[in-house]
This record gives structure tokens, sequence and C-alpha cells, in this order.
């Protein structure tokens, strides 16, 4: 999985366990993004500051997925749906496949 889906799945589920100040820095960074140095000056700290926050708050978020696996399970049901509406005909199931698909 490319790199910034994977940290943004991550994001996603497990965002909210971040302190704000940490969710203010990912995403400026890695959703937004912006420049280590625009984000450093932004909220008066260092750019190694920044640095470090981002991957301290990519471990935190890999150790989160590693314990509760919520994006991996995610990923495989999302790939499970995508393979029920490929190998169907049947345009009742195709609908309800992705009809789940665009809620996930």
């Amino acid at each position: 999985m490319e790199k910034f889906v994977e940290q943004s799945l991550l994001y996603d589920f497990y965002g909210e366990l971040l302190t704000e100040h940490q969710k203010r820095v990912f995403e400026e960074v890695i959703l937004n993004d912006y420049s280590l140095s625009e984000v450093a000056q932004d909220l008066n700290i260092s750019r190694q500051g920044v640095h470090d926050m981002i991957k301290r708050c990519n471990k935190i978020l890999e150790d989160y997925e590693s314990k509760l696996h919520l994006v991996e399970r995610f990923v495989r049901i999302r790939e499970k749906i995508h393979r029920i509406y490929d190998l169907t005909g049947d345009e009742e199931i195709k609908a309800l496949a992705q009809e789940i698909l665009e809620e996930l």
C-alpha cells in the first residue's frame, strides 16, 4: 500500500487518539502537504520538532494498528466486496455491493 494512503487510513481510524497538537502537526504535514518549515514557522517550533512529531505520530498510529488491526480488516473487507462485485452477474447483488463500498 502506498505510504500516503497507509498514513491516511491509519489517521482516519486512530487519529482521534492523538493529542490536539499531534493531530494538528500530522494533518498539516501529511494531509495538507505543508512543508516541515511551513508548519514549524506557523506553530513557532523547530523544523526538527515537526519532523520528530511526525515520526512519533506514525509510530503511535502503527502501534495502535499492530494491536487492533482495524485498517487491515477494513482493507480486507473492501477487497472482498470488490471481488463480489466483479464476480456477480446479478444486478441486485452488484447494487448492494456498490452501496456497501460507498458506506466504507
